[in-house]
């Protein structure tokens, strides 16, 4: 189905929300509740829910005594392999309160860029919704090369919620929604919704991430959005505390309008 405005949210069959590390690592890590308590919400009402969850590596950091996120390859990769493991117990223990459980999907840039893996991909995603399992899904940073890598996760939530047809694209962060420059400079204001098609003309967006663990920015957002949108996805840019509200309808955030008509994964957009 085509989402119009926020208040269909509540009525989306398939949602995909992404979050970042900065809000789930650290002393952030405590947002993990809250965030699983609106995701498990929609998942009681039927929607099938996927969620994207950057955090791997920075969660990590304290516990293999870092100063904070590594820059060297090697590290980071040992590091997503230590940190992956703590951040899924973390959104498991928090699904165990309702009865959820999660299903851990890790994925390469090459596995959607190529036919046959994104096929099986797709078939796996399909059949954990239907088992009503709530799929984990992160870059697998294991082994990932700085060649292949997506280079957010805001692209790889796009990319998922083209995947598996998703109604809507909830983007999280740490600000309440896209503004016209940065929101701490004078005279940033709020665009409340975008128009598909729309190239944000005049518009300042930063390309770094305010918390220094994540990779992302608001460029990475909207590039995000206009993917999503494209495949048939409405997109909805807010603040991680706010997801509940998000989830449930309410007017917030920046809201980006989905294309007219759905592609299919054969008409995916170029990673290129």
């Amino acid at each position: 189905m085509t989402l119009r405005t926020r208040a269909d949210i509540p009525s989306a069959q398939r949602i995909v929300v992404k979050v970042g590390s900065s809000s789930v690592s650290g002393e952030n890590a405590e947002q993990i509740g809250p965030l699983v308590d609106a995701l498990a919400a929609a998942h009681a009402r039927g929607t099938e829910v996927v969620l994207v969850s950057s955090g791997a590596i920075a969660t990590a950091i304290p516990f293999l005594s870092l100063d904070g996120r590594p820059t060297d390859l090697a590290t980071q990769q040992a590091a997503a392999a230590v940190g992956q493991n703590v951040l899924m117990w973390r959104y498991q223990t928090s699904l165990d309160r309702y009865g959820v459980l999660a299903g851990q999907v890790l994925l390469t840039a090459g596995d959607l860029e190529n036919a046959t893996p994104r096929s099986n991909a797709q078939r796996a995603m399909d059949r954990l919704l239907a088992l009503r399992i709530l799929p984990i899904v992160n870059e697998n940073d294991t082994v990932a090369t700085h060649e292949i890598r997506f280079g957010d996760n805001d692209r790889l939530a796009a990319l998922v919620a083209e995947l598996i047809g998703a109604d809507l694209l909830v983007l999280l962060s740490d600000v309440d929604a896209l503004y016209t420059k940065p929101p701490h400079l004078e005279g940033a204001e709020r665009i409340e919704h975008v128009a598909y098609g729309d190239e944000l003309a005049g518009v300042e967006i930063g390309s770094i991430g305010r918390a220094g663990v994540g990779t992302g920015g608001a460029e990475t957002k909207v590039s995000a959005a206009r993917i999503a949108a494209s495949s048939g996805a409405a997109v909805l840019i807010t603040a991680t505390p706010l997801v509940a509200d998000a989830l449930s309808g309410s007017h917030i955030g920046t809201w980006f309008d989905a294309a007219p008509e759905r592609h299919t994964a054969d008409e995916a957009v170029p990673l290129a």
